[in-house]
């Protein structure tokens, strides 16, 4: 999230380059390789927007476009997302330019509420895949949870189906342990629904939590615990939720200064890479430190079981969670790296390696960074 993209940063052709399939290939992956970095400037405007909170990022490769959902809460400007172009050289980045922006719609056609209109139906916007099968759209919202004395705000989290030009079409029926309660009972607020991901030829669906659930378990602490978050399965066509998925989040990177003050590690996005495996990206933040540490995870979700019929993991903690593979910890790369929300695989690289693509919500913060990140996947 961050400033102005305006029009366009830089001008070029991408020339090292070619478009990718619609199917994720089931190669190896051993490491990812840091290309090049590019930070959109702060504030950036286009067509009367604030380019910046940009959650989630995905690639046309027929259009050879990047789509970014900004999660705006329809605060400064209706939630939205973004199309760019991004053009690479033999040095990384050569240029980027934003080409379109797009509202979201609600099913009566009219631009999402912000929160002062309508805080029951104020979206979260976090993710964003394109489907290419049906030239079609879903993005995740984390819906709210305010209980307090003056109020009681309770939406649930959802997952909309919409056309390339925001139009919404339809909406997955989420399971009870998704719903929102007063009490300390199912999802935390603003840890819900933050990754997305299409596998299985655009016929499955993963949906991950940032946080656990009140029932799964505390949240992540600088000492090690048994912090579980539950990534989900579901059918395309039936739009049923088919499994769920156990996964053990990281410690906290580094200590809060003050110590009391807010820390995290949750899961920011999700990657299909391949069958049934998953790229799972960690964020940790801690007050105190203007970085965050990234950690990217490779999981294979047909090892593990299913959780779908346990209702606390607290309470029946897993026998075959999710097992992973530290493929990446940003920290190593020996720059700044800040709030990493999203990532996407790219064009093909001429060496046949497939590249990823990562970019940082700034959180409409002069202090912190829009970066976009280009890593070479090494098989």
């Amino acid at each position: 999230m961050r400033k102005s993209i305006g029009l366009m940063v830089l001008t070029g052709m991408m020339t090292a380059c070619a478009a990718q399939t619609h199917t994720t290939p089931i190669t190896p992956i051993s490491a990812l390789k840091l290309l090049a970095v590019q930070e959109i400037p702060y504030d950036a405007r286009f067509k009367g927007t604030t380019v910046g909170g940009l959650s989630g990022i995905d690639y046309d490769s027929t259009q050879q476009s990047y789509y970014l959902i900004s999660d705006d809460r329809s605060a400064l400007q209706p939630a939205r997302f973004y199309t760019m172009k991004v053009y690479l050289n033999n040095q990384g980045f050569d240029s980027l330019r934003i080409t379109d922006v797009v509202t979201l719609r609600q099913p009566d056609g009219y631009p999402f509420p912000n929160t002062q209109q309508d805080p029951a139906h104020t979206p979260d916007p976090e993710a964003l895949r394109y489907d290419p099968v049906r030239k079609q759209m879903v993005w995740t919202s984390e819906g709210e949870r305010i209980v307090s004395n003056k109020d009681t705000v309770l939406e649930n989290p959802s997952i909309h189906f919409i056309e390339p030009d925001g139009k919404f079409i339809d909406s997955i029926p989420l399971p009870r342990n998704l719903w929102m309660h007063a009490t300390e009972k199912g999802p935390r607020r603003n840890g819900v629904l933050e990754g997305i991901t299409y596998a299985n030829g655009y016929k499955t669906l993963y949906v991950s939590l940032e946080e656990p659930r009140y029932e799964d378990g505390e949240r992540a602490d600088i000492r090690p615990n048994d912090a579980w978050v539950r990534i989900y399965r579901f059918n395309r066509e039936s739009l049923r939720n088919t499994a769920q998925y156990a996964y053990k989040l990281e410690p906290i990177a580094y200590p809060a200064f003050p110590a009391d003050a807010f820390k995290i590690n949750g899961i920011p996005d999700i990657l299909s890479a391949g069958g049934t495996r998953l790229l799972v990206m960690e964020r940790s933040f801690s007050t105190g430190r203007m970085p965050c540490t990234i950690k990217i995870f490779l999981t294979d979700c047909s090892k593990a079981e299913d959780i779908s019929k346990v209702n606390s993991l607290k309470r029946k903690p897993p026998t075959r969670p999710l097992q992973k593979k530290l493929l990446l910890n940003m920290d190593d790369l020996g720059i700044y790296v800040d709030n990493v929300e999203g990532m996407t695989f790219g064009p093909t690289l001429p060496n046949g390696h497939r590249t990823l693509l990562m970019v940082s919500d700034n959180n409409f913060s002069q202090l912190e960074k829009t970066q976009l990140f280009l890593f070479e996947v090494m098989p």
